[in-house]
């Protein structure tokens, strides 16, 4: 107050400051409601244990492992090989790990993440060394890589894949 007879400043009483009215109460109720949800996303696992994890995937490629993919992969997964050459989904996948394997070895260097609210990008190289049909001598590419990680129900999930073929020998 600033004076004798006058009133007081708005937004004060001679008690103290106004109580919040029901219309901002509402308003700050709605507002908080709203935000948390892409404000509190959370990466599905540590940057770390989805490296670990994107190596098991690389491992049950290589190893046939359909089990591990099944339970890896999202429903909606879908791998884009080099050029768009060849697109496969879940299902595609999981029926040619059903085939034997010609892997001798499937491992990753340089490997990077990004995450945004509960979605991570790795990306990276693979070094693929491919048995060839002799079963004596193989071959080797190397791929850069993309995956998408994916919070889904609370399970981390691989959503996406994209390689490029950077050479082979």
């Amino acid at each position: 107050m600033s004076g004798a007879g006058q009133r007081p400043a708005v937004g004060r009483t001679l008690a103290g400051p106004c109580p919040p009215s029901n219309a901002m109460k509402k308003h700050l109720l709605l507002l908080c409601c709203a935000l948390p949800l892409p404000a509190l996303a959370a990466p599905c696992m540590s940057t770390d244990a989805l490296v670990e994890r994107d190596r098991q995937y690389e491992a049950a490629l290589a190893t046939g492992n359909a089990a591990f993919l099944r339970e890896a992969l999202a429903d909606e997964y879908v791998w884009v090989h080099t050029l768009g050459s060849e697109i496969e989904t879940k299902p595609v996948l999981l029926a040619r790990m059903e085939k034997p394997t010609r892997f001798k070895s499937r491992t990753t260097r340089d490997v990077q993440a990004r995450v945004l609210g509960d979605t991570a990008v790795l990306h990276g190289i693979s070094v693929v060394e491919q048995w060839q049909a002799d079963g004596s001598t193989f071959k080797t590419n190397r791929y850069q890589f993309m995956r998408t990680y994916v919070n889904v129900d609370g399970q981390c999930r691989l959503l996406a894949v994209q390689t490029m073929n950077l050479s082979s020998r």
